[in-house]
């Protein structure tokens, strides 16, 4: 007798309703609408690429935000490149927000901010180059930020620019502003978050004191994050080959990246709990920008983009409505 072919919508239905905690879905169903997240978006990948043996960036969520369009994508014979200028957030007027992501390639750092922007703005994320796990990451700031702005340009030929960058993603940004003065364009908003040079780039006082601090966190920060967290949940998080590429790329280019003076305005967020960072942005940056303007943020590096996403959100929206005001 023959036995019937289980569908790609079949596979992946069951998949979402474990990572949704929902029973009920259907697939056309929307993604976001059904109270997706990142982290869900990154659990939801995860299992796929465990069950069909092809990786796909949580981004792509983006463009499959359904069971639907999943499955018409990963029953391709080769999946198609992933672009890089990825819709997150749909707009009325012009020109639109661009964002660019941290070391780990994927504008998805973005997603809990972009809920709490205030703007009629429509965003777009900057994805790096090869986050689909087929062509190599850059491992320069300069080339990722040409990458970048050749997608940007395409969409929006002329200024003035809305720039955001987080941690490493600032680099970016700040390289592709330079590029855009060189060309006599206008930037209206270059938004830097928690973005820093390379250690080596900074003044001996600001190296010692970030070394000291490192001595004094390092080992109660490993201490309680082995033993106070199963290792099953420390295994689920391990970082999958392609986002493991990313960083060790991303890493490099950062050690690589030497900043030039910007003959402009950089808006700076700096984290409240400064950890692995300096703690004065204005000594890192102020000689490398014509005018540098900081605000704070409560949370650490990585709990400003999620915890405290609210009050991020509403920075960067006074910061995109001043800019064009």
């Amino acid at each position: 007798m023959h036995k019937p072919t289980v569908t790609t919508t079949e596979i992946l239905l069951p998949i979402w309703q474990r990572v949704l905690h929902l029973q009920s879905i259907e697939i056309d169903d929307n993604f976001f609408a059904l109270g997706g997240d990142s982290a869900v978006a990154l659990e939801l990948f995860d299992q796929v690429s465990r069950t069909f043996g092809k990786e796909l960036p949580p981004a792509m969520i983006y463009h499959a935000p359904t069971i639907a369009a999943l499955a018409s994508i990963l029953e391709q014979i080769t999946i198609p490149p992933f672009p890089p200028l990825v819709r997150m957030r749909d707009g009325t007027c012009d020109p639109p927000v661009f964002v660019t992501h941290g070391v780990g390639g994927s504008v998805m750092d973005f997603f809990q901010v972009i809920k709490h922007l205030r703007t009629t703005r429509a965003v777009y994320g900057m994805q790096a180059k090869g986050i689909d796990g087929v062509d190599a990451p850059f491992d320069r700031i300069e080339d990722m930020a040409r990458y970048s702005l050749t997608a940007v340009k395409q969409l929006q030929p002329q200024g003035p620019y809305i720039l955001i960058g987080y941690s490493l993603g600032g680099l970016v940004a700040l390289e592709i502003a330079q590029e855009l003065h060189r060309r006599g364009e206008t930037v209206a908003l270059l938004a830097m978050v928690d973005s820093y040079p390379h250690f080596s780039q900074l003044s001996p006082g600001q190296r010692t004191g970030l070394i000291i601090r490192k001595m004094l966190r390092y080992a109660d920060r490993e201490l309680r994050q082995l033993s106070l967290r199963p290792s099953s949940e420390r295994a689920a998080e391990s970082p999958s080959p392609t986002m493991r590429r990313f960083r060790e790329s991303g890493y490099l280019a950062l050690g690589h990246y030497r900043p030039a003076f910007y003959r402009g305005r950089i808006r700076f967020v700096r984290a409240a709990e400064h950890t692995d960072f300096p703690s004065n942005p204005t000594a890192v940056w102020a000689h490398y920008a014509e005018e540098l303007l900081v605000d704070t943020v409560p949370g650490d590096h990585h709990e400003i983009m999620t915890t405290h996403s609210e009050a991020l959100g509403e920075l960067l929206s006074r910061y995109i409505k001043e800019s064009l005001s």
